[in-house]
């Protein structure tokens, strides 16, 4: 079947087609809207192709639940690139949209030229700890399913992966724009695209061979563990710590951000 027929994404164009395209990929919770600020400086060179992920924003699944699982979404993704007649372009993936970008970027190889992860992981090594993280995933899904979505939020932005993005002045924005989601649809999207149901890609690093730029943040230890060893199973993995940002780094540290990610695509 075409998996794209299960899926009404919302997404926007922004620039010129003509220009070279970045696929941009948001993070759990998030939507399109939270790469505004980042095509605005990147559309005058490049045209920016940003949507909801299923379960997120206004994307709709019109098919089962697997519709939201990694390998699927993919497939879709690939499909609507098809349908915009984009042969081949530019990946960004923030968080949940970096592992599935990473994903994109080891099986549809031909589609991708340069690939951009900021805070990514190839996903858990072993069976065991797959089994106790799809436990978790699907604990807190419930916790999404039975309680007020900005309790939840507030919660979540809580663990200390996001110390240093809760001191910044702009948080309460921040939340305020997560709220658009449907609590019922993150949930779906847990549980099927969460880092306990996806499948380890740390056995396929070695033989990518698209550049691929990993950026963590000075304060997010745990990532800049998982992307120095990413980039040394990959050869065409290069890592740069971002100074004085946490895991979202491109909300924490825009200019810098961009900066980096212009002259690596360029």
């Amino acid at each position: 079947m075409e998996t794209f027929k299960s899926y009404q994404f919302h997404y926007f164009l922004t620039g010129n087609k003509n220009q070279p395209v970045i696929l941009l990929l948001h993070g759990f919770t998030c939507d399109s809207q939270d790469f505004n600020q980042i095509i605005s400086l990147l559309s005058e060179s490049y045209c920016c192709l940003a949507l909801d992920l299923p379960g997120h924003g206004k994307t709709r699944v019109i098919g089962d639940e697997s519709c939201y699982n990694i390998s699927n979404t993919a497939k879709a993704l690939i499909e609507l690139l098809d349908d915009l007649q984009i042969d081949k372009c530019f990946l960004l993936g923030y968080s949940m949209g970096g592992r599935l970008a990473l994903y994109m970027t080891l099986h549809f190889a031909d589609r991708f030229e340069k690939v951009v992860l900021e805070s990514a992981s190839p996903g858990l090594k072993t069976a065991k700890d797959r089994s106790h993280r799809l436990q978790s995933d699907s604990h807190i899904a419930q916790k999404l399913e039975n309680s007020n979505l900005k309790e939840f939020l507030l919660s979540w932005y809580d663990r200390p992966l996001f110390k240093s993005l809760k001191k910044s002045p702009n948080f309460d924005r921040l939340i305020e724009a997560r709220l658009a989601n449907n609590p019922l649809e993150l949930a779906k999207s847990l549980r099927n695209m969460g880092t306990g149901n996806q499948p380890s890609l740390w056995a396929q690093l070695a033989q990518n061979q698209i550049p691929l730029l990993l950026l963590v943040g000075e304060y997010d230890d745990k990532f800049t563990t998982i992307n120095t060893e990413i980039a040394n199973l990959c050869p065409a993995a290069s890592l740069k710590i971002i100074a004085k940002s946490g895991h979202n780094i491109h909300f924490e540290s825009i200019d810098e951000f961009v900066a980096v990610v212009r002259h690596f695509y360029d």
